[in-house]
Parts: C-alpha cells; sequence; structure tokens
C-alpha cells in the first residue's frame, strides 16, 4: 500500500514539473513570439508591383526634408495597406550624415537603385559640393528619364537647374534664394519664394523645403492616390495639431 502511494506521488510531482516545465516554454516562446512581432511588424518591404518613392541623399542634407517626405509615402491606407516604397539613395553605401548630425545608412546606391516613380531631391545649407559633384547631378538626370515626378525641396532646386531637366518649367526654392537660382539657372521660370510656398508645373513639383517639404510630399501623395488618402495621412501625423496648435 505504501510503496502504490508513493508511486502515485511521485507520478503526481513528475507531472506537475512537467506542466511547469511546458507552461514555460510556452511562456518564452509567447515573450519571444512578442518580441519578434515588436522589432519586426513596422518593416516595409520592397514590392515591386509598388510604386517607389526615391529619397536622395548627401552629407549635410537637412533630415527634415529626408523625414517629411517618408512620413507621408510611407503611411499604409486606414486598412494597413502598403501603397508605396519608401527608398534612401546615395552616391555609396557609406552612412549620410544630416546637416543635425544624424547618421543614416542609405538603401540603396546610385548604381543599384531600382526604378523610381519619383525622385526627391532635398538641399543642404552649401550646396557647393552637391552642385558640382557630376555623380549627383548625372543621377538625377537618368533618373528624371524614368520617373513621373522629380520633386526638389529647398536648395534641390540648384540641383535641378543644374541638371538642366526642368528648363522652362516653374520652380521654387528657399525663400531668399530665387534671384540667385534665376541668375545661375536663366532657363528656369523661378517663382517669387516670398509668395509661393509650393508648385507643380508638368511633372516637377518644388517647395521653400524644411517643413514645407510636407506639403510637396501630401500634394504629390494626394496625385498619386486621392483626397481621402491625403486627409488620412495629415491626420495620421496630427498635422492638424500643429495648425491649430495655440
Amino acid at each position: 500500500m505504501k510503496n502504490s502511494l508513493l508511486i502515485i506521488l511521485l507520478i503526481f510531482i513528475a507531472s506537475c514539473n512537467s506542466n511547469k516545465s511546458d507552461n514555460k516554454e510556452n511562456n518564452i516562446e509567447n515573450l519571444n513570439q512578442q518580441s519578434s512581432d515588436t522589432l519586426t511588424k513596422h518593416l516595409k518591404p520592397f514590392k515591386s508591383e509598388l510604386p517607389t518613392i526615391g529619397l536622395l541623399m548627401y552629407n549635410g542634407v537637412l533630415q527634415s526634408e529626408i523625414i517629411a517626405t517618408s512620413d507621408v509615402f510611407a503611411k499604409p491606407t486606414e486598412n494597413g495597406e502598403q501603397l508605396f516604397n519608401v527608398i534612401t539613395i546615395a552616391e555609396t553605401q557609406n552612412p549620410i550624415t544630416t546637416e543635425e548630425g544624424i547618421k543614416i545608412l542609405p538603401d540603396y546606391t546610385f548604381e543599384n537603385c531600382p526604378k523610381l516613380t519619383a525622385l526627391f531631391v532635398p538641399s543642404a545649407y552649401d550646396m557647393y559640393s552637391q552642385v558640382h559633384n557630376n555623380n549627383i547631378v548625372n543621377f538625377i538626370k537618368e533618373k528624371n528619364q524614368e520617373t513621373d515626378y522629380t520633386v526638389s525641396n529647398c536648395g534641390g532646386a540648384q540641383l535641378i537647374g543644374k541638371a538642366g531637366i526642368a528648363d522652362g518649367h516653374k520652380i521654387v526654392t528657399w525663400i531668399g534664394g530665387g534671384t540667385q537660382l534665376q541668375k545661375d539657372y536663366p532657363n528656369l521660370k523661378v517663382q517669387n519664394d516670398s509668395l509661393v510656398t509650393y508648385i507643380k508645373d508638368g511633372k516637377f513639383l518644388s517647395s521653400n523645403g524644411n517643413l514645407a517639404s510636407y506639403i510637396s510630399a501630401l500634394e504629390l501623395v494626394e496625385i498619386m492616390t486621392d483626397s481621402t488618402h491625403r486627409k488620412f495621412v495629415e491626420s495620421y501625423l496630427y498635422l492638424d495639431r500643429l495648425q491649430n496648435w495655440k
């Protein structure tokens, strides 16, 4: 009888330990799954069937002009559907250091950049190095042949002018930069930057840059989708709070 009781007790203890072990393994598995979701659920895979938005980068770039475009085009639909590929491109694979000191690793280089639907050309406070970099200028020329839209923000208009791709088209640059832009590139129809924040002429869009880069991005996302999606993106970004914060 004692032996029978001892055997039953041992079986019960073993069963409890087994259940505890199973529960522990299940808990660890659940935690790992949650951790994996946290680390990967925000990733947006490159889908060849989607329009691709290219963000040109170089050292000294104003990061707000990179962030603004990615902010707008990376937002999904209300149903969570990915609408665009948003990629960063630089001359080399080396990290880009922005004007503000943040380092960004480009997704692609000029050599392996995929076909683009739209190219966004940002600015730096000093555009001399970029305007005199033939690799950058030639990249813009080549990509403009395949893009449906080419967008410049702020001093990025100087690169558009240097590339000669928007001759005869209206363009705007940073506030105070229009006179020099017109002098340097007389074939451009430079708009009064004290009055014009954003303008579209054919496939070319431009803005004063910095946070006004949200305007060019939002205008283009509406053109490429519809006004309903634009309003959704604006609400996603709390832009109404920014406009009415006082």
